[in-house]
């Protein structure tokens, strides 16, 4: 009788909002949430014989700033759903991990933690026997164990030699690290939740993660020019434009991997897929995505010819529980970890109008009416309502080659973006391998995505790679909320031709093989910028004394300057100041700033422009 009432309490207790606790212990019980979320500033201890239970999308969110101290060898339970076939691979991350008496804190995982949902509360495990046919299967649910593989701190393929390593059913993949793994094969028309088949279509199997619930900070190694595959690994969303925006040590850019679902086979050198492409670029928007290139591969991981085709767009401002992305780390000597944060957690239920998909959904349904995102609980107790929900103003670039699709890119705009490599802004491409492509060229390397601020004299480098000799197009696929250019250019600079693509017209051209970086750029202009003095804007010097809270700026040339802004990462204008003359030294106090990244933009009276990113702390030493 005492459990029974202990049931009924917390049942009662959930359905009050906010549903908020400094500790949660549940001992011999469950508590059962449908359609709501928990906030436990603590930690969570679940006796044996006790369980969570998140159900139609609900979550579990953790205040702790430290480490996680969630006990307890109860389990907490959350569906989710992939969106692959049996030929397909999903990048996953586990929310749960194993649940072992006496250990504090995140331990490890493995498939054998998944299982088939039975009812609303009960769960058969899965199994996972490798078939012949290397297939899994949906009912009963069986996972083929030899598609489990991780990528940890890495920049090379090799399989178990420093690249991808195999994991199979071993509970070896850490709190935070990342896994791929391959859909079952069949319906299984059992309805757990009472609404939707644990698989209706072969390509959404429902999987029950049970575990202790990872919480608190995660470390997750990231070297210097590496890759990691990482996600989400709470039983709650995070908001991933946060995450990347602040984690200064990877290059603030998340890829998602997308399979081309209709290609069937195991075969590597025959099915296809790629990585998509997500940068955040101002906290005021919900930033760029760029869909997935399809590409086959060769038996050493390296993409082989050209793209395919491309996935489907999707919405990465928040990212749902379970799922996985790839991030890169910075250039030497940027430390070699990134750090995941219960500050990061959110309550966002999935979908497309939620800012929040996971892998890739079949059809989208588009944001309501309104411009703004609603009010979403967080831990950190960010205001969402000032994000606003119109797409980042940007250009959408398509490149092919004879008849087959190259590369997309995107030109954004953003007031506190540089010309230079903005961090959680350009996107470095994740196809630079490949034998033939199209791409921005900043710093002598490869991007998909270049933020800019507008300037109607700007000049954007492209590059143009191919083995052999190959007759290229490149157009305008889209334009986005950007009215600032009446016309947009590739110029050839070897012939000092300016080609309009503003419309419907594409520009087509014949290369010899190599890898040109030189040759073409995108104007918005079809003459070249005229100019009564030879301005070098990197003679410049910008610097942030933050022991003397002092902004200064040196002009060694005395070049006149028109204006100073200074912006904060969501695009908000901090300080303006106009008029500054020719003096060689300026100093601005910084000393009211809130500790941030500022962006400082300085127009010349010829209207050029430089700008350069800043770190204000003016916490006492």
């Amino acid at each position: 009788m005492k459990a029974l009432k202990k049931i009924i309490l917390v049942i009662i207790l959930i359905t009050n909002i906010p549903n908020s606790f400094c500790q949660l212990y549940i001992k011999n019980a469950f508590m059962y949430i449908a359609d709501n979320y928990v906030f436990v500033k603590g930690n969570v201890n679940l006796d044996s014989g006790s369980n969570i239970y998140l159900r139609n999308e609900s979550q579990l969110l953790q205040g702790t700033t430290s480490t996680s101290t969630n006990t307890g060898i109860g389990t907490l339970s959350v569906f989710q759903e992939g969106a692959a076939s049996s030929y397909g691979k999903g990048n996953w991350c586990s929310p749960i991990s194993t649940a072992t008496a006496l250990t504090v804190g995140n331990e490890t995982f493995g498939i054998p933690l998944l299982n088939r949902p039975t009812t609303l509360t009960a769960s058969t495990p899965a199994t996972f026997t490798h078939d012949y046919t290397y297939n899994g299967t949906s009912n009963p649910l069986n996972i083929e164990p030899w598609f489990i593989w991780k990528y940890v701190n890495s920049n090379t393929y090799a399989p178990n030699a420093g690249g991808w390593q195999q994991i199979t059913t071993n509970l070896t993949i850490n709190t935070g690290e990342g896994f791929s793994m391959k859909g079952t094969a069949g319906i299984d028309n059992l309805k757990a939740d009472g609404v939707v088949m644990n698989n209706y279509d072969g390509m959404h199997q429902r999987y029950d993660f049970r575990g202790k619930p990872n919480d608190g900070d995660i470390i997750i190694p990231i070297g210097n020019d590496k890759t990691t595959l990482t996600g989400n690994p709470y039983p709650s969303a995070i908001d991933l434009s946060l995450f990347l925006t602040n984690e200064l040590n990877c290059t603030g850019v998340a890829y998602f991997w997308d399979s081309n679902e209709a290609v069937q086979s195991h075969q590597q050198v025959v099915s296809q897929g790629g990585y998509g492409t997500y940068s955040p670029v101002s906290r005021g928007g919900t930033g760029v995505y760029v869909p997935a290139p399809y590409f086959k591969y060769t038996l050493g991981g390296a993409q082989n010819g050209t793209s395919t085709g491309t996935g489907l767009a999707c919405q990465r401002y928040f990212c749902p529980i379970g799922q996985g992305f790839m991030i890169i780390g910075k250039p030497a000597p940027s430390p070699i970890t990134v750090t995941m944060k219960n500050a990061y957690r959110v309550f966002k239920k999935e979908g497309f109008a939620n800012q929040s998909e996971f892998h890739k959904l079949a059809s989208n349904s588009y944001p309501p009416n309104n411009n703004f995102i609603a009010e979403t609980p967080s831990v950190a107790g960010f205001d969402y309502t000032t994000v606003s929900l119109l797409e980042t103003p940007q250009i959408q670039f398509k490149s092919e080659t004879n008849t087959d699709w190259v590369s997309n890119m995107t030109l954004a705009f953003d007031p506190s973006a540089t010309d230079g490599v903005d961090h959680a802004m350009d996107a470095i491409s994740f196809s630079s391998g490949n034998a033939v492509d199209v791409y921005f060229l900043l710093d002598n390397n490869k991007f998909s995505i270049d933020v800019i601020n507008f300037d109607v004299n700007k000049r954007i480098p492209i590059g143009i790679k191919n083995n052999t000799q190959a007759d290229f197009k490149i157009k305008i696929q889209n334009v986005i909320n950007f009215y600032d250019a009446d016309h947009v250019y590739i110029h050839d600079k070897d012939n000092d031709v300016y080609h309009e693509i503003t419309t419907t017209d594409s520009y087509d051209f014949t290369m010899p093989p190599g890898d040109n970086k030189t040759r073409f750029e995108i104007t918005f202009l079809n003459a070249p910028v005229l100019s009564t003095e030879n301005i070098i804007l990197s003679d410049f010097d910008v610097m942030q004394n933050n022991f003397t809270k002092n902004l200064t700026i040196n002009n060694p040339k005395s070049i006149s300057l028109k204006e100073l802004s200074i912006y904060d990462l969501s695009g908000k204008l901090i300080f303006n100041k106009f008029k500054l003359g020719n003096e060689e030294n300026y100093q601005f106090s910084t000393s009211s700033f809130s500790d941030a990244i500022y962006a400082v933009k300085i127009t010349t009276e010829e209207g050029q422009i430089e700008g350069k990113k800043i770190l204000v702390y003016n916490k006492e030493k």
